[in-house]
């Protein structure tokens, strides 16, 4: 399904696309490899209204990325309120990611505190002095890169996450895959690369992932990046569920 498409659904709702997804599919893909592609989410205009508010007001911090050895770009993290879009796709996600954190925190035994209600767990990050928002613009030019990480901010975190293409690969820009390294358990890590479409989405685990193992379910820590952007610029939205310290 083409950016296009979505867009002759005006009348259709972001909570509506999101539900409409192979929810089923999707997960069975994070079981498989720890991050999934989605069908076009936003339209075209969504895309570049959402990446036009990079250079505006409105947020709360700014990174160079250059400056930390993170890599070479900018991302900026939106302040309280969040742009409507922005506060739309993460309340859509959230009860579909759910179901899917709780799954995994089963399989290894451990404690899923997280409420059904996605405004009860960001209170819960609140108390716990994770107050400042996590959506996040990135923007790179040629010669642009992100260094493997993970997106961890404080003692609470949820499990996936959310980034979103604002710009079309092989059109805006060139090179810029999105990259998830996986470390195997006794074994060499395993790289997956993607390059994100204009309007779709990538999930993908935000710590680690369950693999199973001889003693039951054992944890793969999981890091992501973006390889080396070659001409163009490649603007993406990062959606995160838990706030920041």
């Amino acid at each position: 399904m083409s950016v296009s498409s979505v867009a002759t659904r005006t009348n259709r709702s972001v909570v509506d696309r999101v539900d409409a997804l192979d929810w089923a599919g999707l997960a069975a893909g994070l079981d498989a490899a720890g991050l999934v592609t989605t069908e076009p989410l936003l339209t075209v205009d969504e895309c570049r209204a959402t990446a036009d508010l990079f250079d505006g007001p409105g947020f709360r911090s700014t990174v160079d990325m250059a400056a930390h050895r993170f890599g070479e770009g900018r991302y900026r993290y939106f302040a309280h309120p969040l742009p409507a879009l922005v506060a739309e796709l993460r309340a859509a996600f959230w009860p579909h990611l759910l179901p899917i954190a709780r799954d995994w925190a089963e399989r290894r035994s451990q404690d899923a505190p997280w409420p059904d209600d996605l405004d009860d767990w960001l209170a819960q990050c609140h108390a716990a002095g994770q107050d400042r928002p996590t959506p996040l613009l990135l923007q790179y030019g040629p010669g642009g890169w992100n260094a493997l990480h993970r997106d961890l901010y404080g003692d609470l975190v949820f499990p996936l996450q959310v980034v979103f293409g604002l710009d079309e690969p092989g059109v805006d820009y060139t090179g810029g895959d999105f990259v998830v390294v996986e470390q195997r358990l006794r074994a060499q890590s395993r790289a997956t690369t993607t390059a994100i479409g204009q309007g779709q989405a990538v999930v993908f685990t935000t710590r680690d992932r369950p693999v199973p193992s001889v003693r039951g379910w054992s944890a793969a820590p999981v890091r992501h990046g973006v390889s080396t952007v070659l001409s163009g610029r490649r603007r993406t939205l990062g959606v995160m569920f838990h706030d920041a310290r």
